[in-house]
């Protein structure tokens, strides 16, 4: 159980900050910034719902946002956990259970999407870009050889579903795509100029 009765250490003032098993990094290292966006991440999701979502959708994101400590609390823990608390397949084949329900019944895209239509669908797409920075981050350390095996590959697949339901959910939340901005190839060459 979490307990904080001090909001400041002052243990970060020397550019580092401390992992979950006692280790300490450079603020700027790419696992802190993994976990950082991660949480940027979450942020995003409570101001789309801030900004009004139906359910089931809004339960589904408030799951998504406690998901998301989980993911955090992996990427702050390198190596094996003893305890179990690390994500599993189960995490993920929540996600795709809830794309596949989400999608039903949208209008297949002819063209790409411009983030925009209303103000849920427009948050939901920034929390799709949020989520792919860190699909990027957690990639990169992943690739660090000195890394690979002290981190849950699991949350890499997470987070690469997770991106994807919020752009289906970003095109249900606009109607089920009828409110979608799309884009239009060229559209600049194609508008007299005056």
């Amino acid at each position: 159980m979490v307990h904080l009765d001090k909001i400041y250490t002052r243990s970060g003032d020397g550019g580092t900050t401390g992992l979950g098993d006692g280790s300490r990094l450079p603020k700027h290292h790419v696992r802190i910034a993994s976990y950082g966006t991660v949480d940027e991440l979450s942020s995003v999701i409570g101001v789309a719902l801030a900004a009004g979502v139906e359910e089931p959708y809004a339960a589904w994101l408030q799951s998504i946002q406690n998901d998301l400590f989980d993911v955090g609390s992996d990427l702050c823990r390198p190596g094996a956990a003893e305890d179990g608390t690390r994500l599993t397949s189960e995490y993920t084949k929540q996600l795709e259970a809830w794309i596949d329900e989400a999608n039903e019944g949208i209008e297949p895209l002819r063209t790409f999407v411009l983030p925009g239509g209303k103000l849920s669908a427009a948050w939901m797409h920034m929390a799709r870009t949020v989520c792919r920075r860190a699909e990027r981050e957690v990639n990169q350390l992943i690739a660090d050889p000195a890394e690979t095996d002290r981190v849950n590959h699991e949350v890499l697949r997470y987070l690469n579903r997770l991106s994807d339901l919020c752009f289906v959910l970003s095109r249900r939340m606009n109607d089920g795509g009828k409110a979608d901005v799309l884009w239009v190839p060229a559209a600049r060459k194609s508008k007299p100029t005056s």
